[in-house]
């Protein structure tokens, strides 16, 4: 039980990085500039805050919905390690994504996953 405490945090962080990274593909950023380190942090920060309840079987809440829209790819991705990955349950996070009103492509790699 004591490990699952410790589990719950990463839970948390993993379903948000998955979603908000796998959602982002969908919409072409064309920002002029990348975005800074500070950047990324803050809208991992708030990702994990809007969608943390999604980890406890919450469906996201319309805050979630709209983190997954806007959260940049390039600030997600990168943190999808094969450790944290191993953690995502793949079509549910799917199953959330296309709920939020995003289609998912098919065998995209983010990070450590790739899509069905």
């Amino acid at each position: 039980m004591g490990n699952m405490k410790a589990i719950r945090p990463l839970a948390s962080l993993v379903i948000v990085l998955l979603v908000a990274g796998v959602m982002s593909t969908w919409d072409v950023k064309t920002a002029s500039a990348a975005l800074s380190a500070a950047q990324c942090k803050e809208e991992r920060r708030l990702g994990l805050n809007a969608c943390k309840p999604v980890v406890y079987g919450r469906p996201p809440s319309p805050q979630c919905c709209e983190r997954i829209r806007v959260t940049h790819i390039e600030c997600v991705c990168p943190d999808v390690t094969p450790k944290i990955a191993a953690l995502i349950d793949i079509n549910r996070a799917v199953r959330i994504i296309e709920g939020c009103g995003r289609r998912v492509p098919r065998h995209y790699k983010c990070g450590s996953i790739t899509t069905p």
